[in-house]
């Protein structure tokens, strides 16, 4: 009688290799059906801040440029109080030296506004009652760190949202729905534009406020890729709404 024949052991199933994802880009092994999509966005921000320089140079006698020049500066910080100025917001700097037979007063009113309305308002109220006694330079718009934070985080999670809309649109193209993020990567961020340190730029006086506010705008873009679930059929009621 012949040997019984060597018993076969039951092959285990081949596992799965490599996901490959969009650009060539090699992943790990996927545990369920997955989409892949990449999304941007691109946002800006005009500056939440501007500053602006009053200043006074008059010559004379020691008490009269004294007197000339205490005069302006309290009638443009009391101007900038009326109009709802804060007292930190202002800040005046005062030089006396004497140049030869005759006494020299420096000073500056330097304003920072957060309303840009309120700040052509005082300007012009400047230039109306003190004329050409007093240097108005034109103002200087800028961002604060803050600004650009909050211009970078939005950024970001728009380009995150506009990333998932395109994940379900193409779920529902196919009468899938989508699941839950497996993966969310910020590929790419840019910025251009703007003065966010507050230096004075050196545009020409010939600006208009308007040409001036969108040169200190600041621009951001962001690049994103994410990985979403696909978790099945779509529902009908979903499909109507």
């Amino acid at each position: 009688m012949a040997p019984p024949a060597p018993s076969r052991r039951a092959s285990s199933p081949t596992r799965p290799g490599p996901h490959l994802g969009p650009e060539g880009r090699v992943g790990p092994a996927a545990s369920g059906r997955e989409v892949h999509v990449s999304g941007s966005a691109e946002m800006s921000a005009r500056p939440d801040r501007a500053r602006c320089r009053c200043a006074r140079q008059p010559q004379g006698g020691a008490v009269a440029a004294r007197s000339s020049v205490s005069r302006r500066l309290q009638y443009i910080t009391h101007s900038a109080r009326l109009r709802g100025v804060p007292e930190e917001n202002m800040t005046v700097t005062e030089d006396f030296s004497r140049v030869e037979n005759t006494y020299q007063m420096e000073a500056e009113v330097c304003i920072i506004f957060t309303d840009f309305g309120k700040m052509q308002n005082v300007c012009n109220l400047l230039i109306e009652k003190l004329g050409t006694s007093v240097t108005i330079n034109p103002p200087h718009f800028y961002h604060t760190p803050e600004a650009i934070d909050t211009l970078r985080r939005q950024v970001c999670v728009t380009a995150v949202g506009n990333t998932r809309r395109k994940a379900q649109e193409v779920c529902r193209l196919f009468g899938q729905a989508l699941g839950k993020p497996l993966l969310i990567k910020e590929e790419e961020t840019k910025e251009w534009g703007g003065h966010i340190d507050g230096h004075q730029s050196h545009s020409a006086d010939s600006q208009t406020l308007q040409e001036r506010i969108q040169n200190a705008t600041a621009y951001a873009s962001c690049r994103v890729f994410a990985v979403f679930e696909i978790k099945g059929k779509e529902n009908r009621r979903n499909k109507l709404l």
